[in-house]
C-alpha cells in the first residue's frame, strides 16, 4: 500500500500566532475537528476556554488528555468518538458531550462527513523539508488535516510543540504535514501528557500467568490499555525466550520494556518484518523520548493497523484485552457500565476479530471475576447482561476468556458448552449459580 502524492496548494499563506490570536480565528458559530488523545492542540484548547461567546460551536474529537472548560460553555457541544476522565467528568457536570459509537477506523469517514471548517492538531516543528511530524498520532486523522489545508474556505491549525518527538512511519505511509500547507502555525512548549502506570492486584498477575500459557516465541502481539496488558508485556520482558513481533493500535511503556530487554526483533510475523507497527502511543516521558527518530517502531493509519484482514496476516498473532464483563453466551462489555459510557469501541473488536482467522492465532479477553459496588463483591461473568448493557464484542467473535481462576477457550464450542466453560472460570462464590443457570442454555 502506498500513500497518494501530496498535492502542494497554497491559498492565503502561513501566519505564526499566538494560541489566543489563532482561538480568535474560530467563529462564535463553528465547527472544529480534532484528533485523538495525543493529537489535541491543548493551548489553543485552554485559549478557546478563555472566551465566552460561543453561540454554536460544535467540536469533534475523542479522548481528552487535559481540562478544557470551552465544553462546559452552553452554546458549546462536543461530538466524542471515545470517552475519557475528561470526557466523563464534564459530562457529569451538564456539559453536552455526546458519543458517536464507531470503532477508530470509523473516526476518518465520520471526520470526513462532518467536515469541520478549522481542523486542528498539534505536530512536531518543521524538518529540514518544511515537514512536521504527527508524533504519537497518527490514527484517523491526517487524511482531515490535508484536506482542510489544501481547501481555502477552510482553516488548518498547526500547534508545533517542541517537546514532541519525530516518529518513524511505516514504508510506503508519511505521518508528516508539510509547514507551508497549515494556515496557521502555534509555537508551544507544551509539556506532554504522561500516563500514569496501572497498578496490578494478585488477580491481574493471575491472569497475566494464565495468559502467558498462549503466547509462544516469535508470536505476534497487540496489547491494549490496563493493568492487565502490562503486566502480561512484563513478565514476557522476564521470562526465557522472545523473537516476538508487534502489531498494536496503541503503543505502551510495556512494550517498550519487551524491546529493551531483547525480546523483540518482529523479524517473524510475516508481514511488516523489522519494525513495531502502531497508529497512536500513551505512556511514560521515558517512552516518548524513545520512541524520538527511532526506526524501530513504524506508526501507520488506523484504516490500516486496525484491519482485521491485515492483522490475521501476522503470524501467530496474540490480542490481549480488558473487558467489564461478559455473559454466558459470550458477548462483551467493554466500554460501558450499566448502559453509562466510560470509553469507547476503539480497536477492540478489529484485534478481536483479527485473531480468529487462523488457529494458531488468539484473542485474550482478560478480566478480574469480580468488582467491588457499594462495598459488595459483584460477578463480572453474568448469566445475563443487565438492561442497558452495550456489547461491544459479539459472541461469535469472542475467543478466549481469562480471569485469575483460568482462561475458557471457547472457539468450537456449542451455546451450552461455552457457558459451561464460562461459568468454571468466574469466581468461587458465584460459581454454582452460574454452572446452575449454563446447564439451562442451548442455541
Amino acid at each position: 500500500m502506498v500513500a497518494a502524492p501530496l498535492r502542494q496548494t497554497r491559498h492565503v499563506g502561513t501566519r505564526t500566532l499566538t494560541a489566543e490570536a489563532a482561538a480568535a480565528l474560530i467563529a462564535p458559530v463553528d465547527t472544529l475537528g480534532l484528533g485523538l488523545g495525543p493529537a489535541n492542540p491543548h493551548a489553543l484548547l485552554r485559549a478557546l476556554s478563555q472566551r465566552g461567546d460561543f453561540e454554536d460551536l460544535t467540536i469533534g474529537g475523542a479522548l481528552l488528555l487535559g481540562l478544557f472548560d470551552v465544553l462546559a460553555q452552553p452554546g458549546v457541544h462536543y461530538r466524542c468518538g471515545f470517552y475519557g476522565p475528561v470526557e466523563r467528568l464534564y459530562k457529569s457536570q451538564g456539559a453536552d458531550i455526546q458519543l458517536i459509537p464507531a470503532g477508530f477506523r470509523q473516526f476518518s469517514p465520520v471526520l470526513e462527513a462532518f467536515a469541520p471548517r478549522v481542523m486542528a492538531a498539534q505536530a512536531t516543528p518543521p524538518d529540514a523539508e518544511g515537514r512536521c511530524s504527527l508524533s504519537l498520532h497518527y490514527g484517523a486523522t491526517r487524511s482531515a488535516l490535508l484536506a482542510a489545508g489544501r481547501d481555502p474556505n477552510r482553516l488548518l491549525i498547526l500547534e508545533l510543540n517542541e517537546n514532541l518527538p519525530r516518529t518513524s512511519a511505516l514504508e510506503g505511509w508519511d505521518n508528516t504535514i508539510p509547514v507551508e500547507l497549515a494556515d496557521v502555525i502555534v509555537p508551544s512548549a507544551e509539556p506532554l501528557v504522561a500516563l500514569p502506570e496501572p497498578e496490578a492486584n494478585d488477580a491481574d498477575r493471575q491472569i497475566a500467568e494464565h495468559s502467558l500459557g498462549f503466547i509462544t516465541e516469535r508470536a505476534t502481539i497487540q496489547t491494549g490499555i490496563g493493568a492487565i496488558p502490562s503486566m502480561v508485556a512484563a513478565r514476557l520482558a522476564e521470562r526465557e525466550g522472545g523473537g516476538y513481533g508487534v502489531h498494536s493500535e496503541m503503543f505502551t511503556d510495556g512494550l517498550m520494556a519487551l524491546h529493551l530487554a531483547g525480546k523483540v526483533d518482529n523479524a517473524h510475523k510475516g508481514q511488516f518484518d523489522g519494525v513495531s507497527v502502531t497508529t497512536f502511543c500513551l505512556g511514560s516521558d521515558a517512552l516518548y523520548a524513545w520512541l524520538d527518530a527511532n526506526p524501530l517502531v513504524a506508526f501507520a493509519p488506523v484504516s490500516l493497523v486496525n484491519d482485521p484482514t491485515v492483522i490475521k496476516n501476522n503470524d501467530n498473532f496474540v490480542s490481549i484485552n480488558g473487558a467489564i464483563m461478559v455473559d454466558l453466551y459470550g458477548q462483551v462489555v467493554a466500554d460501558s457500565v450499566d448502559g453509562r459510557q466510560i470509553s469507547g469501541v476503539g480497536g477492540h473488536e478489529d484485534f478481536v476479530a483479527g485473531a480468529e482467522f487462523e488457529l494458531e492465532d488468539r484473542s485474550l479477553i482478560c478480566l478480574r471475576s469480580t468488582i467491588e459496588v457499594r462495598g459488595e463483591p459483584r460477578t463480572r461473568i453474568v448469566a445475563q447482561l443487565p438492561l442497558g448493557s452495550v456489547v461491544s464484542t459479539p459472541r461469535h467473535h469472542t475467543g478466549t476468556v481469562v480471569t485469575e481462576f483460568g482462561a475458557a477457550d471457547l472457539r468450537g464450542l456449542t451455546v451450552r458448552e461455552r457457558a459451561m466453560a464460562l461459568a468454571n472460570i468466574a469466581h468461587p462464590s458465584f460459581r454454582a449459580d452460574l454452572v446452575a443457570a449454563a446447564r439451562g442454555y442451548d442455541a
